[in-house]
């Protein structure tokens, strides 16, 4: 999942960017508004944090301009203004959450986390079509995959893991996230489970699957489609 930062505060910036590379995931980073306005329009984040006070252009119009065209990208404001309409202000111009500063790293880390698998499962939930994964076409609504004349049946769950990776193509796809994306947060499985699974997509889809193209592993995070 890519994640953009926003946030003036040179300290707090690389201390959020640090944890959540650490967590596996992809960051962005902007100093000022007009910044993060145009990291967002050309890197299109997964998920948005953003200062309020920032030079250039505050945080309340980046959302505001975000807002116009994308309403699923989740965005937590980080703010040192606390007062009850401020925090008003910000759910209202369409923030999933508001953080007051100081705050504590966990808990950011925590929050992030439940709202990015709530969008996870909106975005399970969404009707599926089909769609190109190296040189398969998935077909998500006929559980199966086909290559040329070759048809390959999938199982939902292989579907599913599929559609995520593609989702997330050329960024590393945590084992968390994926666990989450196909067995849902109430139902995670052993660990293990995961790797059955991959294990047995590439011997369906791979060339060969002791060297996978489609599928890479990224020891000790996850997965990566690389397109």
């Amino acid at each position: 999942m890519k994640i953009l930062i926003a946030e003036d505060d040179i300290h707090i910036r690389q201390g959020l960017a640090d944890m959540l590379s650490r967590e596996g995931y992809s960051v962005l980073l902007a100093d000022n508004g007009k910044v993060a306005l145009l990291k967002y329009q050309q890197e299109q984040p997964d998920f948005i944090i953003l200062d309020i006070m920032m030079p250039e252009l505050d945080g309340y119009s980046v959302c505001k301009e975000i807002r116009k065209h994308d309403e699923q990208t989740p965005v937590i404001f980080l703010s040192a203004k606390g007062e009850e309409l401020d925090k008003v202000l910000g759910l209202e111009l369409g923030a999933d959450d508001y953080i007051n500063k100081p705050f504590g790293i966990h808990e950011v880390r925590a929050r992030i986390k439940t709202i990015a698998r709530r969008c996870l499962k909106a975005k399970q939930n969404s009707p599926d079509q089909s769609f190109i994964f190296g040189d398969l076409t998935i077909y998500p609504m006929e559980l199966c995959a086909k290559r040329q004349q070759q048809t390959i049946e999938l199982s939902l769950r292989e579907i599913k893991i599929l559609s995520c990776l593609h989702r997330y193509k050329n960024q590393i796809v945590t084992r968390d996230m994926l666990l989450d994306w196909v067995w849902g947060v109430d139902h995670l499985p052993n660990s293990r489970t995961l790797d059955q699974h991959i294990s047995k997509l590439r011997k369906m889809i791979e060339s060969d699957p002791n060297t996978p193209l489609l599928i890479k592993t990224i020891h000790g995070y996850g997965y990566r489609y690389q397109e």
